[in-house]
């Protein structure tokens, strides 16, 4: 669920703010197996109506998956209608503010070592090859560039010279403690984005500034996107 919005995340999480609730989702998570509203109900001593009402909310939430199987191995003409069991969603949910995407750092990374001990390739050489792969996925999932950099939480703003400066840095406190590695990351994952994505064409750059992302996106053909290319 990280790919998800952040006002989707919130109400996720704001779900499990009824300690009702959080006791059902508890109960679920330690269950050996999907699990009835039955089984909830009298596990929690809690009224049947009320623990399907709780159960159906973390399922809409994507917090739970749904499945439906017939009970006591019962099977044809009256065996009854099938069962409705709820069972834990595999897709995590983690919100930060501001939003941060240090999931998506460690995925580039990781791919890059694998590849380096694979191949015996640089591990830098293959960390801008991963880092350009995620971002081409990047680019041609969304409609446009500037959705693709608000889904992962960049917060474009459009400057006057038509550039997109981004107000946020979904790797942070990697970036500060590890500079070099990770504004080379997020570089090579723009670059990509940039260049896959639908819409006006954008080219990327290194333009470190206070309080922002170290990477410009400047319109593809510009005299200052040249230069920075340059560099």
């Amino acid at each position: 669920m990280n790919g998800h919005r952040i006002p989707d995340r919130l109400a996720a999480v704001a779900a499990l703010h009824d300690p009702s609730r959080r006791a059902v989702y508890d109960h679920v998570l330690r269950a050996p197996g999907p699990v009835g509203r039955d089984d909830v109900a009298a596990a929690l001593d809690m009224v049947r109506g009320t623990a399907a009402f709780h159960l159906d909310r973390l399922a809409r939430e994507g917090l739970l998956t749904v499945s439906y199987r017939r009970l006591g191995g019962r099977t044809g003409p009256g065996s009854g209608r099938p069962a409705k069991l709820y069972a834990p969603a595999v897709a995590e949910v983690s919100v930060s503010l501001p939003e941060r995407h240090y999931d998506l750092a460690a995925d580039i990374l990781a791919a890059a070592v694998e590849e380096s001990m694979g191949t015996g390739r640089p591990v830098g050489e293959c960390l801008q090859q991963a880092a350009s792969a995620a971002g081409a996925a990047a680019g041609s999932g969304a409609p446009d560039l500037e959705e693709s950099l608000v889904r992962h939480g960049f917060e474009p703003q459009h400057e006057a010279d038509g550039s997109l400066t981004l107000a946020n840095c979904p790797f942070h406190q990697l970036a500060r403690n590890h500079q070099e590695t990770v504004c080379g990351l997020n570089l090579g994952f723009l670059a990509a984005a940039a260049a896959q994505a639908e819409g006006p064409r954008y080219m990327a750059v290194a333009d470190p500034g206070p309080d922002r992302c170290c990477v410009r996106l400047r319109p593809a053909g510009s005299s200052e996107q040249r230069e920075g290319a340059a560099r």
